[in-house]
């Protein structure tokens, strides 16, 4: 592994085995092959659960890390990551367009990384599912898309993550009454505050 790799990992992982736990809890609650991570930077962690996830990101250092082949599966090796991990990186913008299949992959990730949901979802299934939380408003701007219904919400206590599929409602009511609308999210470019704080948000794709 080179050394790059392994220093750019050991940033990405300060809270060592977060995202693994995360992506785990997703795996027990879902069915899922294939998974799209735009935004990913050096996050390597799905590929410790799932089989096939392509990565994109704009970042060169994500480009360098996801380049050392070696490096990347002795990662996956660690983690008891699948034996034959199918992995594919773009080194690109998720806002301009994408050469990847429609209707394609089963898990959509949009974590810390912005509108994912508005650029990214015709690579996403019917049926299939988007991982996303509050930051940047992205969950926010999923709850008002026809295309989506809310259908779980993953809660973190002492990095303990668990999905939750009752009482989903509960988990999108504001503070403070007001009327969420895609412009407004862009304006601001920050997540609403609601009643609840899950740690992020399950919607499948109904269309």
């Amino acid at each position: 592994m080179r050394a790059k790799t392994a220093e750019l990992w050991a940033k990405q992982d300060q809270h060592q085995g977060d995202r693994w736990r995360l992506f785990a809890a997703v795996a027990q609650a879902i069915e899922a092959e294939t998974v799209f991570y735009p935004g990913s930077y050096v996050d390597l962690a799905p590929s410790f659960v799932f089989g096939s996830v392509t990565y994109l990101d704009v970042d060169k250092r994500a480009s360098g890390f996801f380049s050392d082949t070696e490096g990347v599966l002795e990662l996956i090796a660690q983690h008891n990551g699948p034996p034959e991990p199918d992995i594919t990186f773009i080194h690109g913008d998720y806002t301009s367009p994408i050469d990847l299949p429609e209707d394609h992959f089963d898990l959509l990730v949009s974590l810390y990384a912005g509108f994912i949901s508005e650029h990214c979802t015709q690579h996403l299934k019917i049926g299939g599912t988007l991982l996303v939380n509050p930051s940047h408003g992205d969950a926010a701007m999923a709850s008002i898309d026809p295309r989506y219904v809310l259908t779980g919400v993953v809660t973190s206590r002492s990095g303990d993550y668990r999905v939750q599929t009752e009482d989903l409602e509960s988990h999108l009511i504001p503070k403070k009454p007001r009327v969420i609308t895609a412009e407004a999210l862009h304006q601001s470019g920050r997540g609403i505050g609601y009643t609840k704080s899950p740690f992020a948000y399950l919607f499948t794709r109904e269309r």
